[in-house]
């Protein structure tokens, strides 16, 4: 076949959409309500965002448009699929998921955070996966339990 007859724009194009999955946790896909809800809308505006492509009229612009929201449309369907429902905690005196938890550093630093599912964690804004190694640690304690993390000690002060 001559050269002419092969665009290098569409071998490209090929090589652009073909991104890979996102990793998907090993862990069960634990989520609060709120996380749930999350998982959610992050699939409608994945499905939003493919379906906008549909009427780019260049097939490989197209194919490039729309490799990362059909990335994430499969990422997210997944996710809502495996989506483990966790009713919030019925009492506040252990940490459960769900719930929130502050404690001490034996640095002097206090700490408060929410222990949340892997895709609504977000330690700057006061949650932690429940698989990170502090929530790990904390989960199933009680207020004074104290908990050692390399060479710091984690004191219990709230439950919440």
């Amino acid at each position: 076949m001559s050269v002419a007859f092969v665009k290098e724009e569409s071998a490209e194009a090929a090589a652009e959409t073909l991104l890979p999955d996102r990793p998907v946790s090993p862990h069960p896909n634990l989520v609060t309500e709120a996380g749930l809800k999350a998982l959610e809308q992050q699939l409608e505006a994945a499905r939003a965002a493919y379906e906008a492509t549909t009427g780019i009229e260049d097939v490989n612009e197209r194919r490039r448009q729309a490799a990362g929201p059909l990335r994430d449309l499969r990422y997210y369907a997944e996710r809502v699929h495996s989506a483990q429902l966790v009713p919030p905690p019925e009492t506040h005196d252990r940490v459960a998921f769900g719930g929130t938890v502050t404690f001490s550093r034996s640095d002097g630093r206090v700490q408060t955070y929410r222990i949340v599912g892997e895709d609504e964690a977000d330690p700057k804004t006061g949650s932690i996966s429940y698989v990170s190694p502090v929530a790990r640690l904390l989960l199933g304690k009680e207020v004074g339990d104290v908990v050692s993390m390399g060479e710091q000690e984690l004191e219990i002060v709230a439950v919440g």
